[in-house]
């Protein structure tokens, strides 16, 4: 546990610029990361000649139709064009899985489609060429709203999901809530705070200088509070996942994103 002073240091920087502005009656609450971002970052996210993430988009297009190993199938052998096939896929994930009888994010699915399907092995998690297929795929849904399966077996991960982003974490004793809920809108040492929606992922972070994945982004949170983060992949992060994409149903698809 911190010291009382290193507490207090900590909540005056959470709360340094005050809360989020008032929402008008009657509108949504929710903002998007976007909205917390500065002008130039957002010019960057929406003009595809200037989002870095494109790189990533194009390599991920060339490995669409690319056999996965010698002999073996290409994504667009049982697939198809993504722009009709892949429409509206990332918007609903994660999702359930009937053989595994638990939710995978759409990496995990699609290292399922090449180890079952494509007899390849499946890509390191938070590689490029696996982040480089999920934003190539994740484009396909840009501008359709977040839609996360409406499936009883879902419930149980879900409710998992937010009960750990309730929880205190790490040396700071920390919640996500505590941050994105309680003092959105407000600083932490010179960072914006946002709601924590995902409607960006995967994104291109300037301070990685990197396309990364949202559980990336988790871990570095938790990095952050001084906890030791999951491993990727680790049902843990996937069931924040599921808690985190069902607080953003209906926000527009975004991804790939920018984000300081």
């Amino acid at each position: 546990m911190p010291g009382r002073a290193l507490l207090l240091a900590l909540a005056v920087l959470v709360s340094a610029a005050g809360a989020w502005a008032q929402t008008p009656a009657g509108a949504d609450p929710r903002r998007s990361g976007f909205e917390f971002m500065g002008r130039s970052t957002q010019t960057m996210q929406k003009d595809d000649t200037l989002n870095p993430a494109m790189l990533w988009v194009k390599e991920g297009e060339s490995l669409w139709s690319q056999p996965a190993s010698q002999g073996g199938k290409a994504c667009v052998t049982c697939h198809a064009a993504a722009a009709s096939s892949m429409r509206g896929v990332a918007a609903r994930y994660p999702a359930f899985d009937e053989r595994l009888s638990r939710p995978l994010t759409l990496g995990q699915r699609i290292n399922q489609c090449r180890q079952h399907h494509q007899q390849a092995t499946p890509f390191r998690a938070e590689s490029q060429e696996l982040l480089s297929l999920e934003a190539y795929v994740a484009l396909q849904s840009r501008g359709l709203p977040l839609a996360p399966p409406a499936d009883e077996r879902l419930a149980p991960f879900r409710q998992r999901g937010e009960q750990r982003f309730m929880q205190r974490l790490g040396q700071l004793n920390l919640s996500c809530a505590q941050c994105h809920d309680n003092h959105a809108g407000g600083r932490l040492g010179s960072s914006l705070i946002p709601q924590a929606h995902p409607p960006g992922y995967p994104v291109y972070r300037l301070e990685w200088q990197a396309l990364g994945s949202l559980q990336r982004r988790l871990r570095g949170c938790m990095s952050g509070v001084r906890a030791e983060p999951f491993a990727y992949d680790a049902q843990e992060l996937v069931e924040l996942e599921l808690y985190l994409a069902a607080r953003a149903r209906g926000m527009p698809l975004e991804a790939p994103g920018v984000r300081p």
